[in-house]
């Protein structure tokens, strides 16, 4: 298959061809930083971009089995070069952002923890208005999804959060002079509303069936870069004479929204989360956040 046939952006396609990729074989053993030299994009684009390459030559059946798990490998060196051109989510809390290192990290699990009224609520709504943030102010112009056990997420608070996050973004500099009234006289707090989008899961059971069918929601509605799940053992702390049951269950989730963090680039915040018993059954790293 030729390179020209790619469902990418036709200046995409133009750099590709230019730079010598005319096939999908020519992307063979090709790392994300190698593609971003020869193309001149950043690392960030440059694995979207092997990304449709792969997913097309496993639909094209071009490559053996198993080939799209191998096209799929990244040196330490892709990591470093991904972990650094990838923006973050902020919290509008400076000293906050700068122990997580910039913001809330898309491609992982964060949890954040803490005695009842501390503000976990509060700030899984930040970040649900926060995600939204346009690109031309350094955000990602992203779309939050929240999953509600607890019934706390109160839409006055979505409407007082958004209004202030709109005063704020008028005094951060847009990238983009010419953009920039143009920017901030489309933000509007309507707007913020309508790009979250909320699930009320009443028991354990529709929190698992929304969790699970949080793919093809995904897949449905683009730009979705940020999952809340307020809170994921809500529903788990009572009424549970069968604790292996639970325990399994909990890391069956944990797992799930692992999958989801990885494979649709978002963010995935949740918590408070029973963390020993998420490390135990998957054997991976949350991110930790205790707050």
């Amino acid at each position: 298959m030729e390179t020209i046939c790619l469902p990418l952006a036709p200046s995409q396609r133009a750099k590709l061809v230019s730079a010598g990729y005319r096939t999908l074989d020519s992307f063979t053993s090709l790392s994300p930083c190698d593609l971003a030299r020869d193309i001149g994009v950043s690392p960030e684009e440059a694995l979207d971009i092997l990304k449709v390459v792969w997913r097309t030559k496993g639909i094209d059946g071009n490559s053996p089995k198993g080939g799209n798990l191998l096209a799929g490998a990244k040196t330490a060196w892709d990591l470093l070069c991904e972990e650094k051109t990838m923006k973050r989510i902020v919290t509008f809390c400076e000293d906050l952002d700068v122990i997580l290192g910039g913001g809330i990290s898309r491609k992982e699990v964060t949890e954040v923890g803490g005695v009842p009224g501390i503000g976990k609520t509060q700030l899984g709504i930040q970040l649900a208005i926060n995600v939204q943030i346009p690109v031309e102010f350094g955000g990602l112009g992203g779309k939050a999804i929240y999953i509600d056990t607890e019934g706390s997420f109160m839409v006055e608070r979505v409407c007082q959060i958004a209004e202030a996050c709109i005063e704020k973004l008028k005094d951060i500099p847009c990238s983009s002079e010419r953009k920039v009234e143009e920017c901030r006289t489309k933000l509007k707090v309507d707007d913020f509303l309508s790009n979250i989008f909320y699930f009320r899961a009443c028991n354990y059971t529709e929190q698992i069936a929304v969790i699970n069918s949080m793919d093809k929601f995904i897949e449905e509605h683009d730009k979705v870069k940020i999952i809340i799940v307020d809170s994921v053992t809500f529903h788990f702390r009572q009424d549970f004479e069968d604790l292996a049951l639970r325990t399994r269950l909990l890391g069956g989730m944990a797992q799930k929204l692992m999958r989801l963090a990885e494979k649709y680039d978002t963010a995935v915040r949740a918590g408070p989360m029973l963390v020993q018993i998420v490390y135990f059954y998957t054997g991976m790293v949350i991110t930790g956040l205790l707050i």
